[in-house]
């Protein structure tokens, strides 16, 4: 049985690539940004930067808006809540087995 739901597994893999997480950092820290601001910060060329972003957007890390000939992105608020909830699991999956593993050793000491 998976712990992780396809949707966390989607976003999982969106931010598995150091450049797709790159630019959805700078979307979070910076915010709504246009292609071009994008890939003028990036070392990648526009057309890279602008795939990065269609998974970003399929993963609903970001969220789309256009203006004439501009494509802007902006983080989408909440997009991070199911990788917060799976480790939020892991996180009382793993305290569940170091309490067994101080149980193991407390009993051995005596």
């Amino acid at each position: 049985m998976s712990l992780i739901s396809p949707a966390q597994d989607i976003l999982f893999k969106a931010l598995a690539d150091p450049t797709r997480r790159a630019l959805f950092e700078r979307l979070c820290r910076e915010g709504e940004q246009t292609v071009g601001a994008l890939t003028a910060a990036a070392e990648i060329s526009q057309p890279a930067v602008s795939k990065h972003l269609g998974v970003l957007k399929a993963a609903g890390l970001v969220v789309y808006r256009a203006d004439g000939r501009q494509a802007h992105y902006r983080a989408r608020r909440g997009a991070l809540a199911p990788v917060v909830d799976w480790a939020a699991r892991m996180e009382s999956f793993w305290e569940a087995r170091f309490d067994g593993l101080e149980d193991l050793l407390n009993r051995m000491d005596q």
